[in-house]
């Protein structure tokens, strides 16, 4: 998680992650965001994000991608 944290901090230092679940619905993140942090998802964690797992409910908190993250390193 504490990698993840990272790649998230370093797009918008000025967002707490830890708490924040609105991410897509508050509009924090745009489409450049989104494929950043799948790009640094995939180099970090050796995953690759299909396409029909880009929804909003994946992108809205930390939380949620961590458990993505998980659900896909499980996959392999």
């Amino acid at each position: 998680m504490e990698e993840l944290l990272e790649i998230l901090s370093s797009l918008h230092p000025e967002v707490d992650f830890e708490t924040c679940d609105t991410l897509i619905d508050d509009k924090i993140l745009d489409s450049f965001d989104i494929v950043s942090i799948i790009s640094e998802i995939e180099d970090q964690f050796d995953v690759v994000i299909s396409a029909e797992k880009i929804v909003p409910q994946n992108f809205n908190s930390a939380e949620a991608l961590y458990a993505l993250i998980q659900e896909l390193e499980d996959e392999d």
